[in-house]
């Protein structure tokens, strides 16, 4: 197969099929715009599975995702998306970057859920982008951002409640978004500890409740066992077995 991309987590495969990519999630970690690299042991195979069951289960509310199926444990079929070049950033709690912008104590529960754009570029560090910054780009019309900013509120809803099932706090989380070639806008990515802020309802403590890359990005130890235990709750919660 011919690579298309290959990106800090993940690796994109063209098929026979134009219309089809193939996805190969890597055991790479990244932190702080790639200036922390390491691995994390099965990673790649944790993100693909947690990343599948929760398209499946979006998919059955509504969701209109890029997933198709798994043919590898480590590997995903997606309906090739032209991605646009937004992160859709959903908070819940103050935490990371939005505590360190606005003096905001780490755990402070927001008045309402918020909605924020960056722009997806490594090299200018994936900056904040304001309303007229949105416009000015013209990176999306502005149906499409009003479209993005409700499907991103609708999946906060979904996933917190789900996520709640679990004994999890969703934080924050980012999302990511393509057209198909009739023009359908689908979610896309991936949806796992890489790009949700996660914390364990059971634990108390600032360190030891973190399920997600902050395991990592704060060298808090004990990485891989955060990531299957969301793992194993999110599979649990749907009646899955893990691969």
């Amino acid at each position: 197969m011919e690579k298309l991309y290959e990106g800090k987590a993940k690796i994109l495969y063209k098929t026979e099929d134009s219309e089809i990519l193939l996805t190969q999630f890597k055991d790479d970690a990244t932190a702080f715009n790639a200036q922390k690299r390491g691995t994390i042991k099965g990673k790649g195979q944790i993100n693909c599975t947690i990343s599948s069951a929760l398209f499946q289960w979006l998919e059955s509310r509504g969701i209109s995702t890029h997933f198709i199926d798994c043919p590898e444990p480590t590997q995903m079929r997606v309906r090739a998306v032209t991605i646009i070049p937004l992160e859709v950033v959903v908070r819940n709690i103050a935490a990371g970057s939005l505590c360190r912008q606005t003096g905001l104590t780490e755990g402070t529960l927001l008045p309402f859920p918020l909605v924020e754009f960056y722009l997806k570029n490594d090299e200018l560090g994936d900056p904040l982008l304001t309303s007229d910054r949105l416009k000015i780009l013209e990176l999306a019309t502005p149906e499409q951002i009003e479209q993005l900013q409700s499907l991103a509120l609708k999946i906060n809803q979904y996933l917190s409640e789900f996520f709640t099932s679990c004994q999890i706090t969703l934080v924050d989380f980012k999302l990511e978004f393509g057209l198909d070639s009739q023009g359908q806008l689908l979610l896309a990515d991936e949806i796992s500890p890489d790009t949700c802020r996660l914390w364990d309802q059971q634990k108390n403590d600032p360190q030891q409740r973190v399920l997600d890359k902050d395991r990592f990005r704060r060298d808090l130890g004990e990485v891989e066992s955060a990531y299957e235990q969301v793992q194993q709750r999110v599979l649990a919660k749907l009646g899955l077995t893990e691969n």
